[in-house]
């Protein structure tokens, strides 16, 4: 594993030295667990040519002596922005590198004010290592993804009438914490009924009853990735033709664009397949949102499946893929996997069925 991590190191100077900046410095937490292996929650790191150094205050000197790979531990008293800034000032660094979507402009005007150099935003250094994962990144996905999908099945095996979306949630993310998960990967999603045409309904109160529609958006973080699946259900009984109507069509929609996830592929061709799909079928004004999302240390990470990407796929790149269709007063459906791009076309983690299940018929 280590390994890894001294490669990281060294795209990331080749990356560097190729846009003409002297440093890149980070205080993100999920790019300095991908150049470093800390997992920790609060930490800043500098990399120039010669240089590889990774800071964090006392309450984290103890792990990140345990966790960090190629990188020297430092341990900084006080304000870490500004010891960060005197670090590289320090080091007669000029140009400094960052990811401005990490950075608070409170945190990037610290930074600047204890480093009389210039600072560049560039969000695609580390970012585009990122997109493509590697092998052992692949099978910690997979390893996310077998944990959540046998916490779901689970769960669902053991709903009953008046439970709530609340307690529903409560027992999936309790779920990945017993199975040893580090916890979810976002906000378990459990809708009952007409929520369900919600795209990101909150749990609440709302008591599961008979012909119910129940979607599950759960994710878990386990060995520091991410995972996610989407399924939509009927409980005890299908609540009408329209329900059926509205899930052939997310289902043929989401089977032909996980087709279509193969190298070479545009990201916003892969999400026209579902979209022109669902708008033939008379539903386009109810899917509003992209086809997927990058997914690793991060839930959401690039590439993005949406109308407006102009990225191209390539192996390495893992993605959802979910369509889904939403009618409000009546309910919705979703249905969503994990996939990653392989040379001759992809391979979908997740292995939970998308066929139509009544749950308790």
């Amino acid at each position: 594993m280590e390994e890894t991590f001294v490669v990281r190191l060294e795209r990331l100077r080749e990356r560097l030295a190729g846009a003409g900046f002297d440093a890149f410095v980070s205080v993100a937490p999920p790019d300095n667990q991908y150049l470093t292996g800390f997992l920790g929650s609060t930490s800043a790191l500098v990399v120039t040519a010669d240089v590889a150094e990774f800071l964090c205050d006392s309450r984290y000197t103890e792990q990140a002596l345990q966790q960090v790979k190629a990188f020297r531990v430092s341990e900084a008293a006080g304000n870490l922005i500004a010891r960060l800034g005197e670090r590289i000032a320090g080091m007669g660094v000029t140009t400094a590198a960052y990811d401005p979507a990490y950075w608070t402009v409170a945190q990037s005007n610290a930074l600047q004010d204890a480093f009389s150099g210039t600072l560049k935003a560039s969000g695609s250094l580390v970012a585009g290592l990122r997109m493509l994962k590697s092998p052992v990144e692949i099978e910690a996905l997979r390893a996310a993804s077998e944990l959540k999908e046998a916490v779901l099945a689970e769960v669902i095996e053991d709903l009953h009438e008046g439970v709530t979306e609340a307690e529903v949630a409560a027992r999936l993310e309790y779920g990945f914490k017993a199975r040893g998960a580090m916890g979810a990967a976002f906000d378990t999603i459990a809708l009952f009924g007409a929520r369900t045409s919600m795209p990101h309904g909150s749990p609440g109160a709302t008591c599961l009853k008979r012909g119910d529609i129940v979607l599950i958006d759960l994710g878990c973080r386990h060995r520091g990735y991410c995972s996610d699946l989407t399924r939509t259900y009927a409980y005890g009984t299908i609540p009408g033709a329209w329900f059926e109507a509205a899930y052939e069509t997310v289902l043929d929609a989401q089977v032909a664009a996980v087709q279509a996830v193969r190298p070479g592929a545009r990201c916003r061709d892969v999400d026209a397949v579902a979209r022109d799909m669902i708008q033939f079928k008379g539903y386009g004004a109810h899917f509003g949102h992209g086809l997927g999302h990058g997914v690793g240390i991060e839930i959401h990470e690039r590439p993005r499946l949406n109308p407006e990407s102009e990225v191209v796929l390539e192996p390495g790149m893992v993605v959802t893929v979910e369509p889904g269709v939403y009618l409000p007063g009546q309910g919705g459906v979703r249905i969503e996997d994990l996939v990653v791009v392989t040379d001759k076309g992809c391979e979908v983690l997740t292995r939970t069925p998308k066929a139509l299940k009544v749950l308790n018929a």
